[in-house]
């Protein structure tokens, strides 16, 4: 009997001590996590603090990219009357290129399905750039080219270009 009462008295002990230690863990568990949190959160607004001028600096840039490879901007920029066709088609499809090239580690700021439309955006205007060329006959010169560019981009209607820079706009605006 009195090994049953010594037990009991343990137990009357342990028992009491264990709610008070599970809840003394419980709490410190909680505390850890909610600073873990606030360590969090204090450190995205720091990489918020030095990544966000960047990444609206590449979203500038790749809006400017999209303006500049429109079809309408590049014939306007690199026009040159006395030019064959073919070497207009070239000089139209080496600015396309040179454009992308000088602005293609903006993506590196920009989410992923945007940039896709981007890259979609430059593939479909050398389409538009190379449909235009199939379209001529070899004594065509850069205005003809310029001619049949224009007449396929007022078919399409709204240009891959015009729907990318709405993208690009709208995931920027998301970051304020």
């Amino acid at each position: 009997m009195e090994i049953t009462q010594i037990v009991f008295q343990i137990a009357l002990i342990l028992v009491p001590a264990g709610a008070v230690l599970m809840t003394a863990v419980y709490f410190m568990r909680r505390e850890s996590e909610k600073e873990m949190r606030s360590a969090q959160i204090e450190l995205k607004k720091e990489r918020q603090k030095f990544f966000l001028p960047n990444r609206v600096d590449a979203y500038q840039r790749a809006i400017l990219l999209m303006e500049r490879i429109h079809p309408n901007s590049l014939i306007m920029r690199h026009n040159n009357p006395g030019l064959p066709a073919a070497a207009m088609q070239m000089t139209l499809l080496e600015a396309i290129r040179s454009e992308y090239e000088h602005n293609i580690a903006q993506q590196m700021f920009i989410s992923q399905p945007t940039w896709e439309m981007v890259r979609k955006a430059k593939d479909e205007t050398v389409k538009i750039v190379h449909l235009a060329g199939q379209q001529l006959d070899t004594t065509a010169t850069a205005m003809d080219l310029s001619a049949k560019v224009f007449e396929i981009v007022g078919e399409i209607g709204e240009m891959p270009t015009e729907i990318a820079v709405k993208a690009l706009k709208e995931e920027v605006q998301s970051l304020f």
